[in-house]
């Protein structure tokens, strides 16, 4: 381009071209005055609410939340759902379990102190899941499987023994516990390392859909062998989140839920479920046999009204309630707490899902994406089967709230598959260099100290 230069004019030569005035040098006072940012158009209300729904889903935040939409937001929003969730969940324990244990002669602190070193061990592996990077559990997910599988497989032998007429537990020495849910994260680790290697035949099912079955048929299979179906209904649900987030074809996946509910319905018209789910449907109106639980857990929470009793002010845990310090802690949790204590809980769960999302929305690797599906769908499914039965959406199935429900083996594993999403969570794109660049405890600490000081 043929340009000359006039003073303070620019002139292009070129054909048809006009003369422009060069911008005048900035003074002095124009460098002085603040710069003003433009102001961005205002959003249309479709567009707001596109925005928020994309939010919910994980994306990034709207409007001027977007200043907190950092790779730490994620992470700690999520540890801080977990561990106040543990924290109720030990309150809650306590208070629903006192008056049994003291009725058969027992500590009123039995179930807490039992339930504490679980708690105590969860959060360890929770934080040593969370700094081993998902490479290293993609690399030793056979290794859990085979080794879940064998401790499964013990329901089977003099070893196991029945609670409530299931027999998923083992007794080794002084240590017992309920094999199956250690079954669940090998069962998402699993599904994660399969889906990923497969994700280029992800359309052909016999190419992932058998050695799916490799782990999917064992871990499941011992767990139906003792009679757990409640536990094999959550595992199914698992596999299916797994294999919706890795981007199965839908009639696949329509075909694998047909097949699974033809293989519940089997179950379920065995022993005493078949009673259980026509005093469901006949709306449990045998107060005094079939539908004695649900009604009892449906007056617990009509008890609560808003605001609660106050803690330890239940009057169905009196014997009048069973299994209230595990599969309908939620309804002494609406007894004592209310209302609100109940929306709570629900908000907490759904801040881990929320957190869930957004891991798997900024991963770029498809085994960490599904292995936090699957844990989200773990946990929020569960929590959502649990409701369900207390509020009288579903029949009894004797499924615990995950990290509020008592027991020991439940806590553990699911702690652990909380730390399965932190690590994918520090390893997702930016989490690294924010989490290096964030300062440490002690520095913190002796920033706060020297600045109390020089006052």
């Amino acid at each position: 381009m043929a340009t000359r230069t006039t003073g303070s004019t620019t002139i292009d030569l070129r054909d048809g071209a006009t003369p422009s005035a060069a911008p005048a040098p900035r003074t002095a006072a124009d460098r002085s005055a603040p710069r003003r940012t433009p102001r961005r158009p205002a959003l249309t209300r479709r567009q707001r609410a596109a925005a928020w729904g994309d939010a919910l889903l994980g994306g990034p935040l709207p409007g001027r939340l977007a200043r907190w939409d950092t790779p730490l937001l994620t992470y700690g929003v999520l540890q801080g759902a977990v561990l106040l969730l543990v924290a109720i969940g030990l309150v809650m324990v306590l208070s629903s379990s006192s008056v049994e244990e003291i009725a058969d002669g027992s500590s009123p602190f039995r179930a807490l102190v039992q339930q504490v070193p679980f708690a105590a061990l969860g959060l360890v592996s929770m934080l040593v899941a969370s700094r081993l990077p998902p490479v290293f559990w993609r690399r030793v997910a056979p290794v859990v499987v085979v080794l879940v599988a064998g401790l499964e497989s013990l329901v089977l032998t003099p070893l196991g023994y029945g609670v409530g007429g299931n027999t998923n537990w083992v007794q080794l020495g002084p240590l017992r516990g309920q094999p199956s849910e250690f079954g669940k994260v090998a069962l998402v680790l699993w599904c994660a390392l399969v889906l990923a290697s497969k994700r280029q035949v992800l359309d052909r099912p016999l190419r992932w859909g058998l050695p799916l079955a490799l782990g999917v048929v064992p871990l499941v299979g011992f767990v139906l062998a003792g009679g757990d179906l409640g536990t094999a209904m959550v595992m199914l649900v698992v596999v299916a989140g797994a294999v919706f987030a890795a981007g199965v074809p839908l009639r696949h996946l329509a075909l694998l839920g047909a097949v699974a509910l033809a293989g519940v319905a089997v179950m379920a018209s065995t022993g005493n479920r078949m009673a259980r789910i026509e005093a469901f449907l006949g709306g449990n109106t045998d107060r005094l046999g079939s539908g004695y639980q649900a009604t009892s857990g449906l007056y617990a929470l009509a008890s609560g009204g808003l605001t609660g009793l106050g803690l330890g002010g239940s009057r169905q845990k009196w014997s009048w309630l069973p299994e209230a310090h595990n599969d309908y802690i939620f309804a002494i949790l609406g007894e004592e707490l209310g209302l609100v204590g109940t929306l709570v809980v629900l908000g907490l769960f759904v801040a881990f899902g929320w957190c869930c999302a957004r891991v798997v929305r900024r991963s770029r690797d498809l085994f960490a994406a599904v292995l936090v599906s699957g844990v989200m769908v773990w946990v929020l499914g569960q929590a959502a089967v649990n409701i369900a039965v207390v509020v009288g959406l579903a029949p009894v199935l004797g499924v615990p709230l995950p990290l509020i429900s008592a027991g020991g083996s439940a806590l553990l594993a699911t702690l652990t598959a909380v730390g399965l999403v932190l690590s994918c969570a520090r390893h997702s794109p930016g989490a690294q260099a924010a989490l290096s660049a964030r300062p440490g405890l002690v520095r913190r600490s002796l920033a706060v100290v020297s600045r109390r000081g020089r006052r």
